[in-house]
């Protein structure tokens, strides 16, 4: 199996026309999609096998306006089942912080839940220690 590494661009919307399932966890809108690839800062990286989407990185360059170091925000992770634990979701990783590193960022962020074994396992070797912190989700 050949998977394929890809930065998605504006214009690539066809792309997802393919997905595996529970690559994302909600159905991919093509004009949500759209506002996210022309949006300053946001990134996707895809990893493809056979012209189908089997998995995603999304991400968002974070600036700080008091000089804290300019931060990556790992939004979310993806891979669809049939194909987790083959090392996509770690090339689907390093791709992104090298895309980070490119774009000046020094640190990179990501949260997940503490029972998530496999997104700890994928985080936990390049990383200091996890620190724990609330999140609260704000309605509008």
């Amino acid at each position: 199996m050949s998977v394929g590494i890809r930065y998605v661009l504006p214009g690539d919307e066809v792309l997802f026309d393919r997905i595996s399932p529970d690559v994302f966890d909600h159905p991919v809108e093509r004009a949500q999609l759209s506002r996210y690839l022309v949006t300053p800062g946001h990134h996707l990286i895809v990893a493809i096998v056979d012209g189908q989407i089997v998995g995603q990185i999304a991400a968002a360059v974070h600036y700080h306006p008091d000089g804290r170091p300019t931060e990556l925000y790992i939004d979310e992770i993806g891979v669809t089942p049939a194909l987790q634990r083959q090392g996509i979701a770690r090339r689907l990783l390093d791709a992104m912080l090298a895309l980070g590193r490119e774009l000046g960022c020094r640190e990179a962020w990501v949260g997940t839940e503490h029972d998530n074994v496999a997104a700890r396992a994928l985080y936990e070797p390049g990383s200091e220690p996890p620190e724990s912190f609330l999140m609260y989700e704000l309605r509008l």
